[in-house]
Order: C-alpha cells, then structure tokens, then sequence
C-alpha cells in the first residue's frame, strides 16, 4: 500500500509537471488592439509613441493596421505598416499618426485601434496573431499638496501595454471599410505613415 501511494505521487507530480509546460507554452492568440491617446499635438508637450513588435513565431512578416480615431469616434487616419519577425516598429503619434487627418482639424484626444495582420493593406487585412505593443503619453499631474502624489501642475509620462480586444467579423468590415473611404474619398488626406524598417526611435 506504501508502495502505491508513492507511485501515485510520483505519477500526480509528473502530471502537474507536465501541465504546468503546457501552460507555458501557450502563447498569446491576440490579433486586434486598442489604446488611446491624450495631450496629443499640444505645445510644449513631448511626442507620443506606439511601439509594436512581431514575437517572430509565424517567422514571417506581419502588418500592423492601424486605425486612428479623434475623441467623436470619426476615423482620422489609417495606414498599414510592416514589421518584421522579431522585428520593432515605433511611432510617433504628433508625426505620422495624426500628422494628415480626414478632417483636417488637429485632434488632441481619441482612440488607436490596431489589428495583427499576416497581409498588407488597411481596407483588407487578414488577421493572424504574432503583433504585441505599448504606448506611451502623457497625462496631467493631479493638482495636490501631498508630496507623496507626482508634481504639481506637471505633465507625467504614462506607458501601458495595448489591450487585447475582441475583433468581430462586422466589427473588421466597419474598419476596413472606413479606411477605404478615407483613401479613396480623402484626396490624399486620411492616411498615416510608417517608421521605416530600421529606423525605429
């Protein structure tokens, strides 16, 4: 009976073992991304940024599709840029996110939606997962005497990672479809940049 009790042990360690392996190797599925931005394009303020990289598991490129929206939910910019496995790509939102908007108005606060895609193209990605970023901003400091809380009347750099979201199938079409009427109808307004490969910042 002893005997049996320590082959049932050694058996339930091995079983734990190999299940806590398994959960390792799961990887994050995630093809769609949302963050926002705030203090954008406002004097005296440094850049924002949104970094994204490719974990290089597909060992292929991938495109983040970017969708750039102000603070009344109306599409600004889109753009689909390429990073490579393993690969880094940095922008900046004051220089190729919000530097060429539909509206032509200068938007200071709104949303960034981005989608994991193994294809290039904003109006007709094809989602894969593989893309995984941050953002960076600034945010007004709390106005308060407690010198335990950030200074007074001052700007504070915030970094956060994308959140993973969920991409419906309606959801995808609404974007895409967006984006090509920002192309086509925008007279060569609506449309962001890409850092170039290489020259992330």
């Amino acid at each position: 009976m002893k005997k049996f009790g320590i082959v049932l042990s050694l058996a339930l360690v091995t079983i734990l073992l190999a299940g806590s392996a398994l959960a390792q190797n799961v990887g994050d599925n995630s093809v769609y991304f949302t963050t926002y931005y705030s203090n954008a394009r406002t004097a005296g303020l440094p850049d924002s940024t949104v970094r994204i990289t490719n974990d290089g598991d597909t060992g292929g490129n991938l495109w983040a599709s970017f969708y750039v929206f102000d603070d009344s939910q109306e599409l600004q910019e889109c753009c689909s840029c390429l990073v490579s496995a393993d690969g880094l790509l940095s922008e900046s939102v004051n220089k190729q996110l919000l530097a060429n908007p539909l509206t032509g108005k200068v938007n200071h606060a709104g949303a960034i939606q981005v989608v994991s895609s193994s294809t290039p193209g904003p109006t007709s990605n094809t989602p894969a997962p593989g893309l995984h970023g941050s953002s960076v901003g600034w945010d007004l400091a709390v106005n308060t005497t407690d010198a335990k809380l950030p200074v007074v009347n001052a700007y504070l750099a915030f970094e956060h990672p994308l959140a993973d979201s969920n991409l419906t199938s309606t959801h995808q079409s609404e974007l895409q479809n967006l984006c090509s009427y920002a192309i086509n109808l925008g007279s060569g307004t609506g449309v962001c940049s890409c850092t170039l490969e290489d020259n992330d910042f």
